[in-house]
């Protein structure tokens, strides 16, 4: 059995721990911790952090040291993203011990990796790769099994094919019956105003969300 000790030793690659606005999923516009680990195994289409991509791109820290930080910062919201934070295995550990300290904590993870590993009252926030990311064959459906109603699936869409892949995905799983559905568009890819006119059109049970962030700070600002 491991020791709280040794689990606080493992360590992660961080690419970034910061204070900011949160840019999307029900909790957009909330106060939160960033905590961005380096590396992800995709290349999507329209990826927008590709400077974490790199397994190396960041400081390898030890739990202890990423928890100090982040309650440096003062707030009781964190979201674990990447990259991929599931590709690092000690993402669920810093997840329970931030939740054994109080903090409420989302994990944002692309559908290819189990969200079994983390621990039950983590906020799973799922991002199913549509056709156009080019890794939609990397979805792991199985997952769909065991989200909750804390949890969320998000769909980035980029075009009308996008669009009706991801409104059958939601029927034939019917998403909206376990967790919170957010259709987001591709920035600079397609208008917010298209995506939400398919959505009134198709009466589809799904929230309509932009990257808030984005609007706040500008696309290419970092550390937001």
């Amino acid at each position: 059995m491991e020791t709280t000790n040794s689990i606080l030793e493992k360590t992660l690659v961080v690419h970034e721990i910061t204070l900011t606005i949160q840019g999307e999923s029900s909790h957009v516009g909330r106060l939160c911790v960033l905590v961005r680990l380096a590396g992800c195994p995709q290349a999507c289409s329209y990826c927008d952090t590709p400077q974490a991509r790199p397994f190396d791109a960041g400081e390898t820290l030890t739990i202890a040291q990423i928890i100090e930080r982040i309650m440096a910062l003062q707030c009781d919201l964190v979201e674990i993203t990447g990259g991929e934070p599931l590709a690092q295995p000690a993402t669920p550990d810093l997840a329970l011990c931030l939740l054994d300290r109080g903090f409420q904590v989302l994990v944002e993870t692309s559908g290819s990796f189990s969200i079994e590993v983390l621990p039950p009252l983590v906020a799973r926030i799922m991002d199913l790769k549509c056709p156009s990311s080019g890794e939609c064959d990397r979805n792991n459906f199985a997952n769909v099994e065991s989200l909750t109603g804390l949890d969320e699936v998000k769909f980035v869409i980029a075009d009308r094919g996008d669009y009706e892949w991801a409104r059958n995905v939601v029927y034939e799983h019917q998403l909206a019956e376990r967790c919170e559905v957010l259709f987001s568009t591709a920035y600079g890819r397609l208008e917010l105003r298209q995506l939400g006119e398919w959505i009134v059109a198709d009466r589809l049970p799904a929230r309509l969300q932009c990257q808030l962030h984005k609007s706040v700070w500008g696309p290419d600002d970092r550390g937001v």
